[in-house]
């Protein structure tokens, strides 16, 4: 009996850096939910798991919490970084200057407001869908997700401007009667016209000595 006693072991005492450590994760955690991974305040709290005694009991609870942040910041960056993508790559214009769309365009002339006959006509309402200064950010996400990035217009005296045009889904074709085969012209982040796609003119151009062809309207 005395031998038994002899070899008996104590077990690891508790670490309190752990209990500290792992309290402040549970409060930062239910705060922001998987937020917190990318919160400053977290590592803090990796600095203080790392403290926890290697003898201690709660030692493998610490690293098993440590590869838990560490793997999760990860991921939420890695979704951070592709939204971030996203957004940039919404608003970059492709460089096309090979298409035929890509040629100097003279816009139309602002059309000439005629009053109408009857002054006493029912006013049929605002025109759904995306109008002159329309923000060119609520094309990307807004409108029910109708419209998208058509090719960049060279605007004569103006330069290289980007142009959005209606979904052919018939859904948002239903939805927006008035921009079927329309562009949506962007300027300072904003639509500068509605044309029609049959107005746009391609005025000829001198190229490489010669002067290309009309591409008509």
């Amino acid at each position: 009996m005395l031998a038994l006693s002899a070899c008996r072991r104590e077990p690891p005492p508790p670490s309190a850096e752990y209990e500290q450590a792992s309290r402040q994760f549970r409060t930062l955690y239910a705060q922001k939910l998987d937020e917190a991974y990318l919160d400053p305040q977290m590592g803090e709290i990796e600095a203080q798991l790392q403290r926890v005694p290697q003898a201690s009991l709660d030692a493998p609870a610490a690293q098993e919490l440590l590869q838990r942040i560490a793997r999760e910041r990860a991921r939420m960056q890695g979704e951070v970084d592709a939204r971030h993508k996203a957004v940039a790559s919404a608003r970059e214009v492709p460089p096309t200057a090979s298409s035929p769309s890509a040629l100097p365009v003279a816009l139309p002339p602002p059309p000439v407001e005629v009053a109408p006959a009857d002054a006493g006509a029912p006013d049929a309402g605002p025109i759904p869908g995306p109008q002159m200064g329309t923000p060119a950010s609520e094309l990307v996400a807004g409108f029910r997700g109708c419209f998208q990035r058509g090719a960049p217009i060279n605007v004569e005296g103006r330069g290289l401007r980007e142009t959005w045009e209606l979904n052919p889904r018939t859904s948002c074709t239903l939805e927006y009667p008035t921009h079927v085969d329309s562009v949506l012209l962007i300027e300072e982040g904003r639509v500068l016209m509605v044309l029609p796609k049959s107005s746009v003119r391609t005025v000829p151009r001198t190229l490489d000595g010669g002067t290309a062809p009309d591409a008509g309207r």
